[in-house]
């Protein structure tokens, strides 16, 4: 009975998850709730050497390809590959637990 109950209670979980009700995907509405432009982005390179802009507000972290006006990847060649560079820590108050 209590696995059922709890099988029941995760399917519910679950299903109110995917009531996801954010129109505005351009603010981050976790413990400080601004706008993602006011945070600080910087730049994650990837293994083939292509550049990523990159957000940690502590707990959440957001990542975008950087791509050209043509929509082609940019590999500028700014940092190692695996490498993340900026102050893409700041622009939040809070702590990131790991």
């Amino acid at each position: 009975m209590n696995i059922s109950k709890f099988v029941i209670g995760v399917v519910l979980f679950g299903a109110l998850g995917a009531c996801d009700t954010k129109t505005d995907k351009t603010v981050d509405r976790w413990v400080d709730r601004k706008p993602l432009s006011q945070l600080r982005a910087g730049i994650w390179v990837d293994p083939n050497g292509c550049d990523h802009w990159m957000i940690d507000d502590g707990i959440e972290g957001y990542m975008d390809p950087r791509l050209d006006k043509y929509g082609k990847p940019v590999c500028s060649g700014i940092a190692p590959p695996g490498t993340a560079i900026g102050p893409f820590k700041k622009g939040t108050p809070v702590k990131d637990p790991l």
